[in-house]
C-alpha cells in the first residue's frame, strides 16, 4: 500500500512538473502559427524570392547538406529523370563546372560503392533546397566556434 501511495505521487510529481515545463516553453518559443483563431481567414504572405545568384553558401553545421543556390523551376526530378544529374553527376562536373556530388551518394546503407548514385540519395530536394530570400520563422543565436575564438588544431 506504501509503495502504491509512493508511485501515486512520483506521478502526480511528473505530471506538475510536465506541465509547468510546457507552459514555460510556451511563454519562450514564439507559437508558429498564424491566425487567433483556427477557421479564421488571414491574406496569404507574398512568395519570397529565391535566391538565384550561383553563390555557394557557407554550411550553418556541419554535415549540412548545401543548398541550392540558382533556380531548379522546370527541373524534371522523377524515377525516370534527374536534371540534377546532367551537372553534378562526377562525369559531368568537369563540362558543367558545377561541384560533384559527395562521394557518400554513391554508396548503399552498408557502405558498398556503387558505380550510379545510389536509389536513397537520388531525390536531390529531400535534403538539399534552394534558398529564399525571407526572415527565418524563429530567431537564431548560434555562434559558430571559429567565432569563440577557438583555434584549429596546431594553429600555435
Amino acid at each position: 500500500m506504501r509503495r502504491a501511495r509512493l508511485l501515486v505521487a512520483l506521478g502526480l510529481v511528473a505530471l506538475a512538473g510536465t506541465a509547468a515545463l510546457a507552459q514555460m516553453s510556451a511563454e519562450i518559443v514564439p507559437p508558429l502559427t498564424g491566425a487567433g483563431q483556427p477557421m479564421e481567414n488571414l491574406p496569404a504572405d507574398p512568395i519570397p524570392r529565391w535566391i538565384v545568384d550561383d553563390v555557394r553558401k557557407m554550411r550553418a553545421y556541419p554535415e549540412q547538406p548545401p543548398i541550392i543556390p540558382h533556380s531548379i523551376e522546370g527541373y524534371q526530378l522523377s524515377v525516370n529523370a534527374n536534371r540534377c544529374m546532367s551537372c553534378h553527376k562526377r562525369e559531368f562536373t568537369e563540362g558543367s563546372g558545377a561541384p560533384m556530388i559527395s562521394v557518400t551518394h554513391y554508396m548503399t546503407r552498408e557502405g558498398q560503392m556503387l558505380a550510379d548514385v545510389s536509389p536513397r540519395r537520388y531525390f536531390c530536394t529531400a535534403c538539399h533546397v534552394p534558398q529564399a530570400d525571407t526572415a527565418p520563422l524563429v530567431g537564431n543565436t548560434f555562434v559558430d566556434m571559429s567565432e569563440l575564438g577557438v583555434g584549429h588544431a596546431g594553429d600555435e
